[in-house]
């Protein structure tokens, strides 16, 4: 296995383009960083890989060059699209009458596009306040998956602690 610690774009045709140091988004993970471009022999292949650690997690990931885009590997979204998203939380939460157990379905797959102001409707949606009843427990835990992946990309995108980035959604949904 050889390391490539140098900072350096994929050459790779059709994939992203990343580099050592970039922040990304895997949608079944959230936000990591790429901390560096390796490339390892696997059987009779040397194949390149993106390293991605995801520090809340305590987990890396290897992701190979040319498979990131098949996967949704994504650079953070734009300022606009999380204005967009923010814009969601403010909004009035839609709740479908179907069964939890289709609906926690639909959560989920929408958390794992990775997709911003979907996360975002997730959390309007689930986000109860002091007036209304309590969550159930996989209520909670799909609420807090979604606010977690949302507050992380805030974070990131406009370069702040993850604790003003909560406290930031925190008031957008208390004001809903």
């Amino acid at each position: 296995m050889t390391n490539s610690a140098a900072p350096q774009p994929t050459e790779a045709k059709g994939t992203a383009s990343f580099s050592a140091g970039d922040f990304v988004v895997y949608p079944t993970h959230g936000v990591g960083k790429v901390t560096t471009i390796e490339t390892q022999v696997i059987g009779n292949q040397s194949i390149k890989l993106f390293v991605i650690s995801f520090d809340r997690d305590r987990m890396t990931l290897r992701v190979p060059l040319l498979k990131a885009k098949n996967l949704g590997l994504r650079r953070l979204s734009t300022r606009p699209v999380m204005a967009t998203a923010l814009t969601t939380l403010k909004g009035r939460a839609t709740v479908k009458r179907a069964m939890w157990s289709r609906r926690a379905l639909e959560y989920a797959a929408k958390i794992n596009s990775g997709n911003p102001i979907s996360i975002a409707e997730v959390v309007r949606d689930l986000h109860r306040g002091p007036n209304q009843s309590e969550q159930s427990y996989s209520e909670r835990q799909i609420y807090e998956q979604a606010l977690g992946r949302l507050t992380y990309e805030l974070a990131a995108v406009e370069k702040i602690e993850h604790e003003a980035a909560t406290s930031k959604l925190e008031k957008l949904l208390s004001a809903a």
